[in-house]
């Protein structure tokens, strides 16, 4: 179970080309003070964002094999690794290899060279109609003019794609995740990931994916896991909507993904605005029993847990409100952090959570009764998000484990806009 953060933002590191240089700056200790933090959350890993060289907001690489100066050097994250291991806490780096920044070295060459650069294999360009000192007309992802896309049909690609995640394997990462990897070919995973694999078996892999057939690219890519991104959506729009009937939908789908591999689950992440920004600080709670109580991986956005707000904005700078620079040390626990560890305890008491299936006992706009159940036990979770009590089963459940309300035999009442999590 992931506690996911923006590295650059968290240590308030400059993202603008403007404001920083190639002077290293030690600011990635500042997140070990946080790992005790992570473990009393129950949490047992980290998710990096990007901490390799870049130009701005460390999805434009520019050295894979460095750390960004911004952030500290290689003792630095030797040193941020040992300390979480000391506690028990995984490490997962974010992978970006489908594109890297027009500073980039290999770049650099093709736009000095052009096809007769050593690097020219590495990207998707215009050969033909390349004449010395033009600009280079190369495919970028997404529109991003600043973002070069490599070319995944290139064995030089795969092999550079191995070549970097061995390196941070080596010195102590534990998994990746594969930034924009809906955007790749999964035959381009399938020829990078068993190679790596064959180093390092124990790795974990999972990749960024928003929309399409979950279980074909896992079995084609051979990655570990996708993000389920189908599940985010429908969690914020049947809370903010008030229609729980997306929500009942989502986990018929969800439920089908489980026989084929468990997808990584979260309500919040870097690329969105934040949770209690986005549903309200009273429903935070509402999500979050949902996403620990339902298969998956599931992570905790960095800052949801004190439901902090942040609005995303398209334009310049408009992620800097959901990545902002975090305390030098964790405030008091509040009591969306003590809810937090409420769930993440339930969850592992329970650990077959990780892959079981949900029913829906109890549907209606605002009120949701979930049941995931194995012969070990059930865990129940219900939902209302009606201004007005609500009565509704308790699905078998004879225990509260979280949350509000008041059991009476067969049926659990609710108070307005209340939640609870029931064991049996």
């Amino acid at each position: 179970m992931w506690w996911h953060l923006y590295p650059l933002g968290f240590t308030g590191a400059p993202v603008r080309p403007a404001t920083h240089d190639d002077t290293v700056v030690h600011r990635l200790g500042r997140i070990e003070a946080w790992l005790d933090h992570v473990v009393e959350l129950g949490l047992n890993g980290i998710s990096l964002g990007p901490i390799f060289a870049s130009q701005t907001h460390g999805y434009d690489t520019v050295d894979h094999f460095r750390i960004d100066p911004r952030l500290g050097d290689d003792a630095d994250f030797d040193r941020l690794v040992a300390a979480a291991h000391q506690r028990g806490i995984k490490v997962q780096l974010d992978g970006v290899f489908n594109h890297v920044g027009r500073a980039h070295p290999a770049f650099q060459q093709v736009e000095r060279l052009g096809p007769d650069a050593p690097t020219a294999a590495l990207f998707r360009f215009d050969r033909a109609g390349w004449r010395a000192g033009a600009p280079v007309s190369a495919d970028v992802f997404e529109g991003h003019d600043s973002l070069v896309a490599l070319d995944h049909s290139a064995p030089e690609t795969a092999d550079l794609t191995v070549a970097v995640m061995n390196h941070w394997l080596d010195r102590g990462a534990d998994a990746w995740r594969l930034d924009a990897a809906y955007a790749m070919p999964p035959s381009f995973w399938a020829s990078v990931l068993p190679r790596v694999r064959e180093r390092h078996p124990q790795a974990w892999f999972s990749g960024e994916v928003i929309h399409g057939d979950y279980p074909e690219i896992v079995r084609a890519s051979t990655m570990d896991s996708v993000t389920q991104y189908e599940l985010w959506q429908a969690i914020w729009h049947g809370i903010t909507d008030r229609n729980l009937f997306e929500l009942a939908h989502a986990l018929k789908r969800h439920n089908d993904l489980i026989t084929t591999f468990v997808p990584s689950t979260f309500a919040g992440n870097h690329d969105v605005t934040r949770l209690a920004s986005a549903v309200g600080a009273d429903f935070v709670p509402h999500a979050m029993a949902v996403l620990l109580t339902v298969a998956g991986v599931p992570s905790v956005y960095a800052g949801d847990e004190y439901a902090w707000t942040g609005v995303k904005e398209h334009r310049p700078g408009g992620d800097d409100a959901v990545r902002p620079e975090f305390p030098a040390t964790p405030p008091p626990a509040d009591d969306t952090v003590h809810l937090h560890r409420q769930l993440i305890a339930v969850r592992r008491r329970h650990p077959w959570l990780l892959r079981v299936h949900t029913d829906v006992v109890h549907l209606a706009n605002q009120q949701i009764v979930l049941r995931s159940a194995t012969g070990d036990g059930a865990v129940v979770t219900a939902l209302n998000l009606a201004d007005a009590p609500a009565t509704l089963p308790a699905a078998g459940a004879t225990q509260p484990a979280a949350g509000q309300g008041q059991l009476t035999g067969a049926e659990i009442t609710l108070p307005a806009r209340g939640w609870a999590v029931l064991t049996s």
